[in-house]
């Protein structure tokens, strides 16, 4: 995460040298920056779970098999993936939600985040829409969601049916490391300058200036897809607003405390969907591989033509294969 997140300061850093002056950007006027909250604006659809309120929807039967849908990040939201609600029409029951203090959901200062907490907000979201102990529960996790997904599963290993992993970018802090470094195709800076740019740059003393570090944080979207990129991502892909603070703090506590998401995955009897994309160089199937040994039963299911933005770019692709892996086991 965190070499990942130093490109992505450099690229904040550099759009802003086009801005001109910074001081037209510190609106407090909620939607000036980025679009408004589920706090600002109440018309958006929300639940309230442990402590915080979310930006959710739903589709299909809630009496359905449920599929909980974990975007990427640490600060995305679901808005890309919203193709995935056709899984209401073959009898799923699809939950979506932006993460805590990403997307839409309400903000939350960094002291309001831990892997843990994490947890507990995605436990609270399956307790919320769940209508009875027979109900079966799927995840479905998408880059840094894979993560979320499998740390979910790590921690309570018979309380769902399945799990799909689009392209977990490591389930230890080693391999979050070695994916950084295959990724991290914009050096402009040497290390030394990119510890400066991060700490003077982007959060010093006003870590929790939302709307700005957001504003901030989307002009790094086009250097993902800039040609040659090594994950493979086409073009842009919709988002609603990228959640900064989530991304510092969660980035911080991997830094601090490492991470290892695999120690008690033997104990997940059900079999293990892993997708990856064809054009992902910094993934492919050793690396799905390698992840899903890690398991006791696993399948692996190449995406062609694609690369990490799959689900946004190839859902025709992505859509059978995940239709066939949860009618197998519905």
């Amino acid at each position: 995460m965190k070499s990942k997140l130093m490109i992505v300061v450099l690229a904040i850093f550099t759009g802003l040298a086009f801005t001109g002056c910074e001081k037209e950007l510190k609106s407090e006027e909620p939607g000036m920056l980025v679009p408004k909250t589920v706090d600002e604006d109440p018309s958006l659809p929300s639940i309230t779970i442990n402590g915080t309120q979310l930006h959710a929807e739903t589709f299909g039967n809630p009496d359905s098999a449920m599929v909980v849908f974990l975007h990427g990040g640490p600060g995305g939201d679901y808005r890309s993936a919203l193709q995935v609600k056709q899984l209401a029409a073959n009898g799923y029951y699809v939950v979506f939600y932006d993460q805590r203090g990403a997307g839409l959901s309400k903000r939350q200062d960094k002291d309001r985040y831990s892997i843990d907490m994490m947890l507990d907000d995605l436990a609270g979201v399956i307790q919320h829409y769940r209508r009875s102990p027979a109900q079966k529960i799927f995840l479905f996790g998408h880059s840094w969601g894979a993560i979320l997904a499998t740390a979910y599963i790590n921690a309570h290993p018979t309380a769902v049916n399945g799990v799909i992993l689009a392209e977990p970018s490591g389930l230890t802090w080693n391999e979050l490391k070695e994916y950084g470094r295959k990724t991290r195709t914009l050096e402009l800076f040497s290390e030394a300058a990119n510890d400066v740019v991060y700490r003077d740059q982007f959060l010093t003393a006003k870590e929790n200036e939302h709307a700005l570090l957001d504003y901030k944080l989307a002009l790094n979207s086009a250097f993902e897809y800039a040609a040659g990129n090594a994950e493979g991502v086409e073009g842009p892909w919709p988002f609603w607003r990228f959640g900064a603070v989530s991304l510092k703090a969660l980035s911080d506590i991997g830094e601090r405390d490492g991470m290892n998401v695999t120690v008690n995955l033997s104990q997940f009897h059900a079999k293990a969907l892993f997708l990856y994309g064809e054009y992902n160089k910094a993934y492919g199937l050793t690396t799905a591989e390698h992840q899903a040994q890690y398991f006791s039963s696993s399948q692996i299911t190449k995406i062609a033509g694609t690369g990490h933005e799959m689900i946004y770019f190839r859902w025709d692709l992505v859509y059978p294969a995940v239709l066939t892996y949860l009618n197998a086991l519905k």
